[in-house]
């Protein structure tokens, strides 16, 4: 794959039905607690991950080195940020608070990385035009 439109486009779209199916079930059941978490897995997960899709699709990005590091600390770092912020939330698991704490902060720390390697990968590209 020289492109990581497709792999970003199922994650996306992996998040998409999650969030959804999450709304569906706080909206049945009349309980909005995981609200934060639904809120990040559609605009995280969902809108962040499609629009970078498409941006590799609309720019001839190369990709190389950074693009790589880019696509895949945004797909960890969602996962790890969703999945950190469930387990903080939810206090039946019985986990100890060290290991939540390191998935919830480590996801949003691997996913803020994500970001700032697209900012650059924006800021480094060149038209051809």
């Amino acid at each position: 794959m020289n492109k990581p439109v497709k792999l970003l486009l199922v994650f996306a779209g992996i998040y998409g039905l999650l969030g959804t199916i999450m709304g569906a079930h706080m909206a049945g059941s009349g309980s909005y607690a995981l609200r934060p978490i639904h809120a990040h897995v559609l605009v995280v997960g969902w809108l962040s991950l499609f629009s970078w899709s498409v941006f590799y699709q609309a720019f001839d990005v190369k990709y190389n080195a950074l693009s790589k590091f880019h696509v895949w600390t945004a797909i960890i770092g969602t996962t790890g940020l969703i999945l950190g912020m469930f387990i903080n939330n939810v206090d039946s698991l019985g986990l100890p608070d060290v290991v939540t704490l390191i998935a919830y902060i480590g996801g949003g720390v691997i996913l803020l990385l994500s970001f700032a390697a697209f900012f650059v990968q924006t800021v480094l590209y060149k038209s051809d035009k």
